[in-house]
């Protein structure tokens, strides 16, 4: 049976939590003008249809850490086994089967520069079946992080969406130190983002108070933002797509800048490669796919080339 279709107040809630995937239910209830129980209701909902889930996740650029893009193609019947596996790694937010089912694509933050050799230099290139490989350091990002793809549906009103929007990080200047406290505050928020402060207390083994305190610290500095997992096809995005593109250097910032703007675009940075500009798109249909790419794309004078693959399945899902 396919899942009853989203409305407007789905929208907004899917909207507030990508604002705040936090905020109370009773906050946002109050803004959007309907009960508590109305938007708990939703909530399980959501859970239930759209497999909705809060992340805590953590932005590894506030702690030093390089983001890669790999990109691996497989002999024929490997990919679904070498993806599993990918998955399995902590140091992989996301793994890809692309089109063609022989290629699979990952986004990697190693933890140090042993880990990235490790993987970048020996064990991947030496994997089974493995036919070719290709990494791509994160440079530049032009929209994605805390910046998700919800923003763009404004389900919101904008005086809705300034009395949900939560105060805004303070990055320190210099990289952020975890100890073990703060560690395990961020691995219980990886499994559930909206976690009440009992249950990180007692993942930390600290009290209330000081996850409290913790909590706080570790989003006002931006190393912690929360992000809302969803399927795409209960809001029209039944076509996810990666686009790598070819761009005059002397245009990439300006073409990234633009392309933030498109409402298709969940993700976009500058990289290392041949390709120097990667997005991640989410289409109605590949008719709109291919309009995307002739038409918006095609308009900027500055894109040299544009290599597009679908995205046949997500093994490891989290949230640009």
């Amino acid at each position: 049976m396919s899942s009853p279709p989203l409305d407007a107040l789905d929208l907004k809630l899917l909207q507030a939590l990508e604002l705040d995937g936090r905020a109370p239910f009773s906050r946002i209830a109050q803004v959007l003008g309907v009960s508590d129980q109305t938007v708990a209701r939703r909530y399980r909902r959501l859970r239930a249809n759209a497999r909705l889930r809060v992340t805590g996740t953590t932005d590894r650029g506030r702690l030093g850490q390089e983001g890669w893009i790999v990109r691996l193609g497989c002999s024929p019947g490997a990919a679904v086994s070498l993806a599993d596996a990918l998955a399995r790694r902590p140091d992989t937010r996301y793994v890809d089967l692309m089109s063609g089912g022989s290629e699979v694509v990952c986004g990697i933050t190693p933890a140090d520069r042993r880990q990235r050799d490790e993987l970048l230099l020996e064990r991947l290139p030496r994997t089974p079946r493995v036919t070719s490989m290709s990494s791509h350091c994160l440079l530049r990002p032009f929209y994605g992080g805390s910046l998700g793809w919800l923003r763009k549906i404004s389900a919101l009103a904008p005086e809705e969406e300034a009395a949900l929007r939560p105060p805004a990080a303070d990055p320190p200047e210099e990289p952020v130190v975890l100890d073990p406290t703060d560690e395990a505050l961020l691995a219980a928020l990886r499994r559930d983002g909206r976690a009440p402060l009992a249950e990180l207390a007692s993942a930390t083994g600290r009290s209330e108070d000081v996850a409290r305190r913790r909590l706080a610290r570790l989003r006002r500095s931006g190393v912690l933002y929360l992000t809302v997992e969803y399927a795409h096809e209960p809001l029209g995005q039944a076509v996810p797509a990666m686009c790598w593109l070819t761009v005059a250097p002397q245009g990439l910032a300006e073409v990234g800048r633009a392309v933030a703007t498109h409402p298709e675009v969940s993700f976009a940075s500058a990289v290392t490669g041949r390709a120097n500009l990667v997005l991640s798109l989410l289409c109605r249909t590949t008719d709109h796919l291919y309009g995307y790419v002739t038409e918006r794309l095609g308009a900027l004078e500055a894109v040299v080339s544009v290599e597009t693959t679908l995205v046949l399945r997500r093994v490891k899902a989290l949230t640009h």
